[in-house]
């Protein structure tokens, strides 16, 4: 391929079919060229393939496969995958995509497919499914749009791929001869065809061995009769009368719940994130019916059922769920555990490439954090977050448990303990609770628990809020995290200091919550810095954003999240030269180029005296990779005085860093990958003799809390009035007796 340049290959129309071997084959449709370069934006590429088939722009996808791996497809929906996909096929002279729409496109000789047996087919009515693995949904870069909007369809489901259009639906009834696989599919055409021509129907003497449809107007002579065909779930119309007497086009200005959750799932395959109030513009505009809020909600809750299957059914495949994550990943953990009544209460969940890459390339050092789950039912999920040698996220394991409490977390913490067999001295960053402590201390004795200093910070908000001015509160939080960070006793007992002139009731609130567990002075463990369990905040805000879909679909969208990072972090390490990461090798670069403007004076061993422009002397010692400022024993990486004594003393630098942030680690954590989990619905179900039933505990009414204000919902008291004339607190102004 020339450089930055690959000719593409677009294929659409065709259908997915899966191999013995759980690989992808495509066949049929259409295909394009067209050539993509470095500098092409990804709306100019979308644009063209909408024009090569005159698709909607809205409503394609373009996906597809990774060199060597024919499971899963990847999506295109940004520059940088843009960039991304050039990078992944530079060593090819082309590459395919595929265009996913649910508008296919007019069928040709080659891939039509008759809806009738009979000489009467349906050119605008539905067609035939397209036939792709779960693990079709996702598999790009994940963000909220690409939640796992299963597209795999029942031949139930065949009949609503067109977008939705009155004009369209107007040929979904054709005539005698026409056949139907499914009753259902006969009922949804009905349903479309009645509001396409604008009248109301009433079904007469119908069960599940015919179907009788009459216009409700009296009088009206139309109607059809499509009884069942023997030993076979299809249905064909017989007889029909397909005139009106009764003034057709004026009649029908309502939709059942039905054929809204029809008309959304649509959407909904594209946009996982449709709001109900977009759904009642969309369809008043297009069809000029009015809905309420309340039946584009429970259109959208209908909707979501048939895409994604029953919010219920899934606690009982979670079994099934378990024995599949370990077939297909040995190594891993998947344990399930349910209440005395069957019901579900949690499940822990640890990938082996997770396990390896943690225990033998990432810093020694997990952060815990909780986030709520959007769910039918009330969930929460626990996660152990570690930091790669380039500063990303990597999820160590999760578990999903029906409540947030502290038995939950012990739980949480003994399974993660059986699953790590680091030799080394765990880190963790957590709140502060006392019973996060315990836990902690009993079940990992050797461990360290770090202070999250966000929870802290509000905290110290929440305390003094009213008390003083907010320009004072800011000062207080900002010699606060001055104190938190000071690499050294000195500067920790400065920053209190100014505290203490500010407020003693502070001054004492600092003193009381523990310096040890949160004060890089005094911290014995290692946190490289890295002081809040918000750090994954990008992760959590990426699983809060997700729509509510069924436990298992969680627990398959986070699969694939990691299965993407590992992927792509792996193939962008291989292009790297340099023996640190990239942000490593910055940071490094950075204390060599600010060292040149110190002075060396003399070294006695391994011991080093280093002057800085202000005469401040500080001590570096090689052998024990020490420093008198300490900022090289917390951060990993040689300080500016470091990097002037191993320049002085004519040691390669790079020797002096910690093996985390090298490169050779980096590929380490990212060496073993997360394989595909059969999708459920195609698995045969064992015999278990678990059972799981949903949570017994109910979702609570109303929205949920933000995460970020959950600690300010905790503990924010009431207002405290104070004086703008006394300046004294529990009055105001007019009820002030000075004033008096």
């Amino acid at each position: 391929m020339a450089i930055g340049k690959l000719i593409v290959v677009c294929q659409s129309g065709g259908k997915f079919t899966t191999n013995s071997d759980g690989t992808l084959s495509y066949s049929g449709g259409d295909a394009h060229a067209t050539s993509l370069t470095l500098d092409t934006k990804f709306a100019d590429f979308k644009s063209e393939i909408a024009e090569m088939w005159k698709y909607d722009l809205h409503s394609l996808a373009i996906k597809y496969f990774l060199p060597n791996n024919k499971r899963t497809l990847i999506t295109i929906s940004t520059d940088i995958d843009i960039r991304r996909f050039l990078e992944f096929h530079e060593d090819f002279a082309s590459a395919d995509v595929y265009v996913i729409t649910p508008t296919p496109p007019a069928p040709s000789d080659a891939t039509s497919m008759p809806c009738s047996r009979s000489s009467h087919t349906m050119p605008s009515g539905p067609v035939s499914s397209i036939d792709a693995p779960t693990d079709f949904a996702l598999d790009g870069p994940v963000s909220p749009v690409h939640a796992p909007m299963d597209f795999l369809h029942d031949a139930e489901d065949a009949g609503q791929q067109k977008a939705p259009g009155l004009s369209s639906w107007k040929n979904y009834i054709t005539g005698i001869g026409q056949t139907f696989k499914t009753r259902r599919e006969l009922h949804d055409a009905l349903d479309k065809f009645s509001l396409a021509h604008g009248f109301n129907y009433t079904l007469k003497n119908s069960d599940g061995r015919r179907f009788c449809a009459r216009c409700k107007a009296e009088g009206c002579p139309w109607f059809f009769i499509a009884p069942k065909l023997s030993t076979t779930k299809l249905f064909r119309i017989k007889k029909m009368n397909d005139t009106h007497t009764c003034g057709v086009g004026s009649k029908r200005k309502n939709a059942s719940r039905k054929l809204i959750a029809s008309i959304v799932k649509e959407k909904l395959r594209d946009t996982p994130t449709y709001k109900p109030q977009e759904i009642i513009d969309d369809i008043r505009r297009d069809m000029g019916i009015e809905l309420n809020y309340a039946q584009a909600y429970g259109g959208i809750a209908a909707a979501l059922e048939e895409l994604q299957g029953s919010h219920r059914k899934a606690y009982n495949q979670l079994p099934l769920l378990c024995e599949n994550i370990l077939e297909t990943n040995p190594g891993s953990a998947a344990i399930l555990n349910t209440n005395e009544d069957s019901s579900f209460h949690h499940i822990f969940v640890a990938f082996h490439a997770s396990l390896y890459g943690f225990q033998n390339g990432c810093r020694p050092l997990l952060f815990l954090d909780c986030v709520p789950l959007k769910s039918k039912y009330r969930a929460e999920l626990y996660t152990a977050t570690a930091l790669d040698g380039n500063g990303g996220i990597f999820l160590v394991a999760f578990a999903i448990v029906d409540v947030a409490n502290d038995d939950n977390w012990h739980w949480f913490l003994e399974q993660l303990k059986t699953v790590l067999s680091t030799s080394h001295e765990i880190t963790f960053v957590a709140d502060m609770r006392k019973e996060m402590s315990e836990s902690l201390g009993s079940i990992f004795p050797n461990c360290f628990h770090g202070y999250c200093l966000h929870q802290l910070t509000e905290s110290l908000k929440n305390k003094f809020k009213g008390c003083f001015t907010q320009e004072v509160v800011r000062v207080l939080i900002s010699e606060f995290h001055g104190a938190t960070y000071a690499p050294t006793a000195e500067g920790f007992k400065k920053c209190i200091e100014t505290i203490k002139n500010i407020s003693p009731e502070a001054y004492e609130w600092v003193l009381q919550i523990e310096p040890e567990h949160w004060a890089n002075a005094f911290f014995k463990g290692a946190r490289y810095n890295h002081l809040k369990s918000s750090i994954t905040g990008s992760f959590c805000d990426w699983v809060s954003d997700l729509p509510a879909m069924p436990v298992t679909q969680v627990i398959e969208t986070i699969r694939r999240k990691m299965m993407e990072f590992m992927y792509t972090r792996k193939m962008d390490s291989d292009k790297w030269s340099s023996r640190l990461t990239p942000s490593a090798e910055e940071n490094l670069q950075r204390s060599l180029a600010n060292s040149c403007s110190l002075e060396v004076l003399f070294s006695t061993g391994g011991c080093f005296k280093v002057r800085d422009a202000l005469g401040v002397i500080n001590v570096v010692t090689l052998e024990t990779w020490d420093c008198s400022c300490r900022e090289w024993q917390i951060n990993g990486l040689p300080c500016i005085h470091a990097a002037a004594a191993i320049e002085h003393s004519g040691k390669n630098v790079y020797d002096y860093c910690y093996r985390y942030f090298t490169t050779e680690a980096f590929k380490v954590t990212y060496s073993e990958s997360i394989n595909p989990i059969p999708p459920l619905d195609r698995c045969v179900q064992r015999e278990s003799a678990v059972h799981v039933l949903p949570p017994c505990i109910p979702r609570p009414v109303g929205r949920p809390k933000e995460r970020k204000h959950e600690l300010k919902s905790k503990q924010a008291g009431k207002r405290v009035l104070k004086c703008s004339n006394c300046k004294k607190l529990g009055h105001n102004k007019r009820k002030c007796k000075q004033a008096a």
